[in-house]
């Protein structure tokens, strides 16, 4: 039984440039957005414990949230180059 759809192949992980790139689109703005969002909360916190509380929002945010979808769009991004 033949099927009229092309075998799909997902394509291989992303380069250590491609990663990087990636981690910085996704770490740039959730910083970013979080500095702008919650200084006036954070003014008089120290900078360690500021920098402490923005971590721990943000890597679930990029980890969780937004470096999944980065790799779909990749993977889209990737497999429309090679056909």
């Amino acid at each position: 039984m033949s099927t009229d759809r092309a075998t799909h192949t997902p394509p291989g992980p992303p380069s250590k440039h491609q990663l990087t790139l990636m981690i910085w689109l996704a770490v740039f703005p959730t910083l970013t957005v979080l500095n702008l969002g919650l200084s006036s909360l954070l003014t008089d916190v120290p900078i360690v414990l500021r920098t402490f509380i923005l971590a721990t929002i943000a890597v679930p945010i990029v980890m969780y949230g937004l470096m999944p979808r980065l790799h779909q769009l990749r993977a889209r991004l990737v497999t429309r180059q090679s056909a």
